[in-house]
């Protein structure tokens, strides 16, 4: 069995102050709202003190996503995108001075046909962190884990307020980078609380393992980060961002800009 990698998700989370709020995580479609939105998007989120970046990659069946993520999806598609482009983009943006951990969101079947082993070697030139993939079931995982894990990227699972305690501990066993804790039974999406069965979910798998706790979907406000602090590391935001930027798509990078700052609030804003 190959060790969990050490990426740089790693050194992010050990930089967090203790009893600060959980360090956000945007959530970007790649090409949305422009082809080549991401690199900018990307350095927005770094500049305005982001812990990390979800990138997704745009696919014609997203299974996981809620309405605003479909329809980004279905404009990056359009826009042209694709899983090799997003990795060209990835590329650039550490080229360009991105220097915070980077988890690509893609589905199994662009990774087939992409290759895994190619991905896997693709992904780590970007200079990609993690790779989230939500439909492959945590039985068939081993062949992309291993071939992940072997280029030095985590494979991150996702588990749900569903997820049964047996299959949790599994889960948990075979985790790297972090572990995404899914905020709602169903799709993405914006809600305005975080339910009780969320909070009891973070509690579980910290009991499980040392690695940090990622909540999201449903996510949207400063006062979700609050009610998180102590709870989990981090927080993964994305339709309520996405929403943001698509008011106004040629000055999408001030969108998002003034979004992630209103909701890193003056608790964690960078100082510097």
């Amino acid at each position: 069995m190959i060790a969990s990698p050490d990426t740089r998700f790693h050194d992010a989370f050990a930089a967090r102050e203790e009893g600060t709020p959980p360090g956000l995580i945007p959530y970007f479609t790649a090409g949305y709202p422009m082809l080549e939105s991401l690199v900018e998007l990307l350095l927005c989120a770094q500049r305005t003190g982001c812990i990390a970046v979800e990138v997704g990659i745009p696919f014609s069946d997203p299974l996981a996503d809620g309405p605003t993520i479909q329809r980004t999806g279905q404009v990056a598609l359009r826009n042209g995108m694709t899983l090799a482009a997003a990795l060209a983009q990835v590329a650039d943006a550490r080229a360009q001075g991105v220097t915070i951990p980077l988890a690509v969101m893609t589905y199994v079947n662009p990774v087939l046909s992409f290759g895994v082993d190619d991905f896997a070697r693709a992904a780590a030139a970007a200079g990609v962190d993690g790779v989230i993939v939500p439909d492959l079931p945590l039985d068939e995982a081993a062949g992309v884990r291993g071939a992940v894990h072997a280029a030095g990227i985590a494979l991150i699972p996702l588990v749900a307020p569903t997820t049964t305690p047996d299959r949790l501990a599994r889960v948990c066993s075979t985790a790297a980078g972090f572990v995404y804790c899914v905020g709602v039974t169903g799709v993405t999406g914006a809600r305005a609380t975080i339910g009780d069965d969320a909070m009891a979910l973070l509690d579980a798998v910290h009991r499980l393992t040392p690695l940090p706790r990622a909540l999201g979907f449903g996510l949207s406000t400063h006062e979700h980060l609050r009610a998180l602090r102590g709870h989990a590391e981090a927080a993964v935001v994305g339709s309520a961002l996405l929403d943001a930027i698509g008011v106004d798509a040629a000055h999408a990078v001030a969108g998002a800009e003034r979004f992630l700052n209103a909701m890193i609030g003056s608790e964690t804003a960078p100082t510097g």
